[in-house]
């Protein structure tokens, strides 16, 4: 945001001039210039007198400066006043001639703002033009006028005596013409500031070595600043703030010592701060942050004692907060947030006396707060969140009385909230989450009665929550969520009428939800879940209107859903999962018209404490719910069909009815879901076949079907599903073959049909189905070439295709699946020889042959398998010996060659597998005896107390 000049800071005309002069190009004399213009068009004949009466009092009081005033005064009268001998007729005509030249250039409406520009006379009445004595143009101030056009047809020659140029806050756009070197040498004010102007600022500005005031702020001026700059030694104020200016700071930036203000903030400015900056000793400005700038923040920066306004905040400052920053006894503002900076806050923080404002947080900064923070009885702000901040929170915090905002938050700090905290009476922000702070919440907290966001979650606090929270009756913000806190929610906390955030959760709090509750008629989200509470849900929670959010899951709550809960009309999210709640879900559900995401179901997560009860149908009335995306009712006791007012809820995305006893078909109204990403039906009681309109949920990544009595083909229009990345339909009576195109989108990543009664060949899409990372289609009655059907799958992890009908040799293939941890082709009709490429998969943990027709020698490549844990041949052709290298399977658990025709003697070197629990060879033509190594399988023989190695001729 542009801020206008300064009239009281920024103004270079003298206040005397300014208070009595309509010339000034102060922002006091703008009005008065504007409503003596609108006189002077109502009342011509009176306009010269009004001007005299202002001047003449002016004259007089001139007169009555006193002496030691003069010297001083006459130099700036001078100036601004030259040349004291009126120009001539022409130079009048040339500079009015040039002001309308450009008037003309730029848009209507425009032009009707400066319609009191015409005639040969530009210091007749001109809007926002100002004339010396001389009868030339000195002033030109057109500030927020709304001004659109360009620059390009103003003759800055023709305007000598030009003092100040302000057309700051307007919609001109181009760049700055290189003839603006051209403009009067006198002038000492310029001002584009917050316009749309483009380009790279033109050096030709070096040449205005009169400035005093530079502003080409909030505009899109790209490029570097230039060297040019160090010409301009008269600035007291540079701003280029909120540009696209790269490139480094020049160094020439320290030759402008009568500089006050510096303000570069929001480029893309980058390279180090140079040490320049020390010659600026008259800096109370210093605005960098918001760039990209980098190196150290330079030692010289102490020389600057006369800042007030330090900031260099979002930055690539890296290294420590100079010790030598405590020199800058002026500060009132420190701001050197989101840097890379390192090394511990300095002692030396602790001597900026005046600060009001310290804000030094996500900045890598490590170890203490240092105790010297307590000097800073000014601050009332304070930011030290996002570091690595660690050690206790000093007790000497509890000075610093001014403070109204206080944020530790995201450090390691330890130890107790010191009880001292009670002192901050002003405080309105507090934030101390994501630590490691231990004890319990002081009741000094109570004590805070001007909090508005009170926020301790994540960090491992213990003991109850104090009842004196309840007096902080300011608050609107209260998060203790993520600890350990323990006991009830006092009945206190229905005192915090103000508040709209409460975050509870997460901790192991126990008791009943307070009827309280009700009395916080502001709150927009109430978040209790993952604690123990007990006990029904409230009536009183349908008191809260406002509500957006509430979450009661995962808890012991127990009886039914109030059916007040359909007062809340504003809610979005409602989660009652993962409680004991029973009964049937209330048809008030209904009345939730702006319900986003409805959780009633059992998320059954690891530790999880309650399981829903949930019975009856569901009711017609959820088709009412057209704002939901999320309706999860998974795992709970609901019969009855899905409503086929389902198909209202067309901006749902994820529909999970999982795991109830649901029956009846699937509504054809399913189809009507185009937005539905995940569906999961699994583990119900449906029958039927699939509805031919699933194919409209071209959106649909997740399709979860399995274990139900679902029968029939898989209709054609599944084809129209590209996106799928899970598709499960196992455990149910399909029949007819899998969809041809149904990896058409390659991104099937799970696929499992396994249990149906499917039959022909596999389908060619799934043979080029490279995203697959799990499949299953065993036990059903597919057939086809093993070694045609299947391709290479790069991240394959698991694949079952056993109990089918497919015949052919194994391809080589399968050992350029480098990720395979599991694959079975059992009860087929396989036969050939195994490939010995089998051995390149090396993360395979299960391999299963076995009840197929394979022949020929067992490969010694299946001993290069160092994660295998089970090998299982058995009831094959195969023939030769055991091959030695299998002994190197030091993982190996299972390992089943039975019924082949092996021979040979049973290698020793079995014995090595110490952790084989499972060994069978029975009908082989093995010779010779059992090795002795076996009886090291100390697993196998604990477990077993034999082995089932027939076949083996005793020694005579």
């Amino acid at each position: 945001m542009y801020t206008p000049t300064n009239v009281n800071a920024e103004c270079i005309t003298l206040k005397f001039i300014n208070k009595c002069c309509i010339f000034s190009s102060c922002t006091p004399c703008n009005s008065f210039i504007s409503t003596s213009s609108m006189m002077a068009h109502q009342y011509p004949s009176s306009y010269s007198l009004l001007s005299r009466l202002i001047i003449t009092p002016c004259f007089f009081i001139f007169l009555l400066f006193p002496l030691s005033s003069i010297s001083s005064f006459h130099v700036i009268f001078t100036s601004a006043f030259t040349p004291t001998i009126a120009i001539s007729k022409v130079e009048q005509d040339q500079e009015a001639l040039t002001l309308l030249t450009w008037k003309v250039s730029l848009d209507n409406q425009t032009q009707v703002l400066l319609s009191s520009w015409f005639g040969r006379n530009s210091c007749h009445h001109w809007f926002g033009v100002a004339c010396h004595r001389s009868g030339s143009v000195f002033d030109l101030n057109l500030q927020n006028c709304g001004l659109r056009g360009t620059l390009q047809n103003l003759n800055f020659s023709s305007l000598p005596n030009l003092l100040t140029l302000n057309l700051s806050n307007n919609s001109l756009h181009g760049t700055i013409p290189t003839n603006i070197g051209n403009i009067s040498k006198l002038i000492t004010i310029l001002d584009f500031g917050s316009n749309h102007f483009t380009g790279v600022i033109p050096e030709q500005l070096g040449f205005l070595t009169s400035l005093s005031f530079l502003s080409l702020a909030s505009n899109n001026f790209r490029g570097s600043i230039l060297p040019f700059i160090g010409n301009l030694k008269n600035l007291t104020i540079l701003h280029l703030y909120e540009n696209e200016l790269s490139g480094s700071i020049p160094q020439e930036i320290g030759l402008l010592r009568s500089l006050n203000h510096l303000k570069l903030e929001i480029n893309n400015l980058t390279g180090p701060i140079p040490h320049s900056i020390s010659n600026l000793r008259n800096l109370a400005i210093l605005y960098f942050h918001t760039n990209e700038l980098s190196g150290s923040i330079p030692q010289e920066i102490r020389l600057l004692r006369s800042l007030n306004d330090l900031q260099l905040g979002i930055n690539n400052l890296s290294g420590p907060i100079p010790h030598s920053i405590g020199n800058l006894k002026n500060l009132t503002t420190l701001i050197l947030h989101t840097n890379k900076l390192s090394g511990s806050i300095p002692q030396e923080i602790g001597l900026l006396r005046p600060l009001n404002y310290l804000a030094l947080s996500f900045s890598n900064l490590t170890g203490p707060i240092p105790p010297s923070i307590g000097n800073l009885r000014n601050l009332t702000t304070l930011y030290l969140g996002a570091n690595k901040l660690s050690g206790f929170i000093p007790q000497e915090i509890r000075l610093l009385i001014s403070l109204n905002n206080l944020e530790l938050a995201n450090n390691n700090l330890t130890g107790p909230i010191p009880p001292s905290i009670g002192n901050l009476r002003n405080l309105t922000t507090l934030y101390l989450h994501t630590n490691k702070l231990s004890g319990s919440i002081p009741q000094e907290i109570g004590l805070l009665r001007s909090l508005n966001d009170l926020e301790l979650s994540s960090n491992s606090l213990t003991g109850p929550i104090p009842p004196s929270i309840g007096n902080l009756t300011n608050l609107t913000t209260l998060y203790l969520y993520r600890n350990k806190l323990s006991g009830s929610i006092p009945q206190e906390i229905g005192l915090l009428r103000s508040l709209n955030d409460l975050g509870l959760s997460f901790n192991s709090l126990t008791g009943q939800i307070p009827h309280s509750i009700g009395k916080l008629r502001n709150l927009t989200t109430l978040y209790l879940g993952a604690n123990k509470l007990y006990g029904s849900i409230p009536q009183e929670i349908g008191l809260l209107k406002s509500l957006n959010d509430l979450d009661l899951s995962n808890n012991n709550l127990i009886g039914p859903i109030p059916p007040s809960i359909g007062n809340l009309r504003n809610l979005t999210t409602l989660y009652l999962h993962t409680n004991k709640l029973s009964g049937f879900i209330p048809q008030e559900i209904g009345l939730l018209r702006s319900l986003n995401d409805l959780e009633l179901s059992n998320k059954n997560l690891i530790g999880s404490i309650g399981a829903n009860k949930l019975s009856g149908s569901i009711p017609q009335e959820i088709g009412l719910l057209r704002s939901l995306n999320d309706l999860e009712l998974s795992l709970n006791s609901l019969t009855g069909p899905i409503p086929h007012s389902i198909g209202n809820l067309r901006n749902l995305t994820t529909l999970y009815l999982y795991t109830n006893k649901l029956s009846g078909s699937i509504p054809q109204e399913i189809g009507l879901l185009r937005s539905l990403n995940d569906l999961d039906l699994s583990f119900n009681n449906l029958n039927g076949s699939i509805p031919t309109s699933i194919g409209n949920l071209s959106s649909l990544t997740y399709l979860v079907l399995g274990h139900n009595k679902l029968n029939g083909a898989l209709p054609l229009e599944m084809n129209n599903i590209t996106h799928l990345e899970f598709l499960q339909l196992y455990e149910n009576n399909f029949i007819g073959q899998l969809l041809d195109e149904i990896c058409l989108g390659r991104a099937l990543v799970n696929f499992t049909a396994d249990g149906n009664h499917f039959t022909g060949p596999i389908p060619k899409s799934l043979k080029n189905c490279t995203s697959l990372f799990r499949v299953r289609l065993d036990r059903n009655q597919l057939t086809g070439d093993i070694a045609e059907s299947f391709g290479v799958y790069p991240n394959l992890n698991y694949i079952d295709l056993s109990s089918n009908n497919f015949y052919g040799e194994l391809s080589e293939k399968w050992g350029q699946c480098h990720k395979l941890t599991h694959l079975n082709i059992s009860n087929n009709n396989i036969s050939g020889a195994i490939p010995p490429q089998l051995g390149r998969a090396t993360q395979l943990q299960r391999l299963d042959l076995s009840s197929n027709h394979l022949s020929g020698k067992i490969p010694k490549e299946l001993g290069m398998l160092p994660l295998l844990f089970e090998l299982l041949l058995t009831n094959n052709d195969l023939s030769g010996s055991i091959p030695l290298k299998l002994g190197k399977l030091a993982d190996l658990q299972t390992l089943d060659l039975a019924s082949n025709n092996l021979s040979g003697q049973i290698p020793k070197q079995i014995g090595n597998l110490l952790k084989l629990s499972s060994l069978n060879l029975s009908g082989n033509r093995f010779v010779d005896s059992i090795p002795d190594e076996i009886g090291r399988l100390l697993h196998l023989w604990c477990k077993t107390r034999e082995i089932p190695i027939s076949g083996i001729r005793a020694k005579t």
